[in-house]
């Protein structure tokens, strides 16, 4: 892009999956503002700070990386030489191809943060290109078990919730106050024009303050609510009866499922009373009421089936795909997804390779040519990488994720990459995953980036504009794999181009293509409305065995799995250890940093200088803690443990302490950056038990114990 005069484009933030729509002030080839856009049908103005100050800082920060970094001394030495982008991408391509001929391609294998976005697709494909199905996303600790219940139930309804038009609002472990500016905006909308609002989350969040009906479940235990509530619904013949006939499937056998799921039975095991559960289920019968739910029963060992029965809660009542319910994600004919990519015969594997996708024998409904977005299982990978078992895998490629931070197990996950014959990162800036690697290749930013996405809240299709231009060599993903791929064809490493791609815009155009949309077009405005109408189930089949919602999913009783939602305790809370008498919440929530991202810069820096432990006071009491002092975290069954400051504040439960995620220091004196020490994934092992649906290993509700380690400071 030439420099110019000054001008405003119109963008989509796409830092995070709200993307809001935003407009950007151009000058001479910079973006020196970014602002909410107010006319743009999905946000309507809202908008956060990261998106305002953290997106120019990442793409103009003095900590950016514009060159590509070779390692000179030993493997996290901290010692680099700057090298041209063919001498890196020949080296890159020779590594490879040499891991590939000792050991076949399932041994290359990456990570990056999910299908959501076109580099991470480019990325699946690119290793698709060289015969590998292993590429590791971020889902199975965000969204994944949420997903996967969607899928097999057939909802289709991901980011579409009315909660303007809604009479009643159920919210689930979300706290969107601090996650997501959009749905923040419309809760306090629909509140201030009398929607009465239900609130499950054992922390007092700002929604919880606003509820007329705020229940404080154990951690693990908010299943057992919803089946409760699926039993008064029907008990007092609340269901939507002519929505049950006609579109689900199973209905029967999830009465009989619910039938003994009394409120007095969730009370014994929720905590919650059970005529509190009893007036959530009225309210929530009295629709059309919109499900909100978060990633609080998310990433835990029962959350596919947690979400199942609140998703079949949502469906009996019928509040599927209607005003002030929730919509199902729909879109012009023609138009692909990222996530249509995956599934698509063009750049499928072959079925006998891809059900060799690390992980697919357990989890097939996560990993393999069945998943959700057909990616490995990452503990799986790591145990590969470390043993050698099922398979070796001796090379890695990351792509935008810092997953020495944000896996669990931290001493583990550094462990493995410093193992590896060859590790290269594509990043912005250096992180502590980076710093292990032997190439580091200079990443572009979202501002130098162009991106198509169907937004299911608008709904409309949004556009994000590469309005600046570029710092230093920085790269798309989708230049990175076309170059890689080249190079590794004249080796003879490429099985089949399943990357055709040289561009962001031409993968863009295959995308639109089919549905007769001008990407030229489109820019100019920013966003794409398509006409919408709910109920359509008859144009808009269920993706399900049966066609219909399914209650009872014939997917998972083929795979031998429970068919009906259900509530399996998860194996930290029938922990009775005294020496480990707390419950650890994690994914605290904070406007200044989305997971690992932001930590480097200054105004966040300023904001949230460290990383808290919110305790309640007589819990800190108790322990001799006050306010601000450090204090050492450490989860039953894990050696590791990490360093926190203590916030006493009576938002949470006593006997429950929170924390957030993704914590590091981007100028720390040590070669992990700190992301051993004030990192809470130093304290959580990844090892079982797994969702047996989706892999994912808990992170909430975790026996832990905290001592002080030092007075405030």
């Amino acid at each position: 892009m030439s420099a110019g005069a000054k001008r405003v484009v119109s963008s989509t933030c796409w830092e995070c999956s709200t993307l809001c729509g935003a407009l950007l002030t151009v000058e001479n080839g910079r973006v020196t503002e970014v602002a909410p856009n107010p006319a743009h049908p999905a946000s309507r103005g809202a908008f956060c700070i990261k998106g305002i100050r953290g997106l120019p800082d990442l793409a103009y920060g003095a900590g950016r990386l514009l060159k590509p970094l070779r390692r000179k001394g030993a493997r996290g030495s901290g010692a680099w030489q700057e090298t041209s982008w063919d001498s890196a991408l020949d080296v890159m391509a020779e590594r490879l191809a040499a891991v590939r001929a000792a050991h076949g391609p399932l041994a290359i294998a990456g990570a990056t943060s999910g299908a959501f976005f076109s580099r991470s697709v480019a990325f699946a494909l690119f290793l698709r290109s060289l015969g590998s199905p292993n590429w590791m996303i971020n889902q199975d600790l965000c969204g994944g078990c949420r997903a996967v219940s969607d899928m097999v139930t057939g909802l289709g309804i991901h980011n579409g919730e009315d909660v303007a038009n809604a009479r009643t609002l159920l919210l689930v472990g979300a706290n969107p106050q601090a996650a997501n500016p959009v749905q923040w905006q419309r809760i306090k909308g629909a509140k201030a024009r009398g929607a009465r609002m239900i609130v499950l989350d054992p922390l007092r969040t700002q929604a919880a303050s606003l509820a007329d009906l705020w229940l404080q479940p154990r951690p693990g235990t908010d299943a057992t609510i919803a089946m409760a509530m699926m039993h008064e619904t029907i008990r007092t013949g609340r269901h939507d009866r002519t929505f049950v006939e006609r579109w689900c499937h199973g209905f029967e056998q999830l009465a009989a499922r619910v039938q003994d799921w009394t409120p007095q039975r969730a009370e014994q095991a929720s905590g919650v009373p059970a005529a509190s559960i009893a007036e959530a289920a009225r309210l929530y019968a009295d629709g059309p009421a919109c499900f909100v739910s978060g990633h609080g029963i998310d990433a835990v060992s029962n959350g596919v089936q947690t979400f199942r029965a609140f998703h079949c809660l949502l469906a009996i009542c019928g509040n599927l795909d209607r005003q002030g319910g929730n919509r199902r994600a729909k879109r012009p004919k023609g138009l692909r997804t990222n996530f249509d990519l995956l599934q698509e015969p063009a750049f499928a594997l072959p079925d006998a390779v891809w059900r060799q996708t690390l992980g697919a024998d357990r989890f097939p409904l996560w990993a393999g040519p069945q998943g959700w977005q057909t990616a490995c299982h990452n503990p799986t990978v790591i145990e590969a990488i470390l043993t050698g078992k099922p398979y070796p895998v001796r090379a890695l490629y990351v792509s935008g994720v810092n997953i020495a931070v944000t896996y669990p197990d931290t001493p583990r996950t550094l462990q493995a990459l410093r193992s590896l014959d060859f590790l290269a990162v594509a990043t912005s800036q250096m992180t502590p995953t980076a710093a292990l690697a032997d190439l580091v290749l200079p990443k572009t930013t979202t501002l130098e980036e162009e991106e198509v996405t169907l937004q299911g809240s608008g709904p409309c299709i949004t556009y994000t504009a590469p309005a600046s231009e570029r710092q230093g060599e920085a790269r798309t993903d989708v230049e990175i794999a076309s170059a890689l791929l080249d190079r590794l064809g004249r080796l003879g490493a490429v099985e089949a181009v399943r990357m055709p791609w040289r561009t962001q815009r031409e993968l863009n155009q295959y995308l639109v293509k089919d549905a007769g949309i001008d990407i030229d077009v489109l820019a100019q405005v920013g966003y794409l409305e398509f006409d919408y109408r709910c109920g359509d189930f008859d144009k808009q089949v269920f993706r399900t065995p049966s066609g219909k919602v399914e209650l009872y999913s014939e997917r998972l009783a083929a795979l031998g799995q429970d068919p009906l939602p259900c509530w399996t305790p998860t194996a930290s809370s029938l922990i009775d250890d005294a020496a480990f008498p707390l419950r650890l919440q994690t994914g605290l929530r904070e406007k200044t940093y989305h997971h690992s991202r932001f930590r480097e810069q200054s105004w966040a820096k300023k904001v949230s200088p460290d990383p808290l432990l919110r305790i309640h006071p007589d819990t800190a009491g108790s322990l001799g803690i006050a306010q601000g002092d450090w204090v050492e975290v450490q989860t039953h069954g894990h050696a590791g443990s990490c360093r926190l400051k203590a916030q006493v504040t009576d938002t949470t439960a006593p006997g429950i302490v929170v924390t957030g995620m993704g914590w590091w220091r981007p100028d720390g004196a040590t070669p992990d950056y700190g992301a051993l020490d004030i990192n809470i994934n130093a304290a959580m092992n990844y090892a079982g038990p797994y969702d047996p649906l989706s892999g994912s290993k808990d992170t909430r509700g975790l026996a832990c114990r905290v001592r002080q380690v030092a007075k405030k400071g």
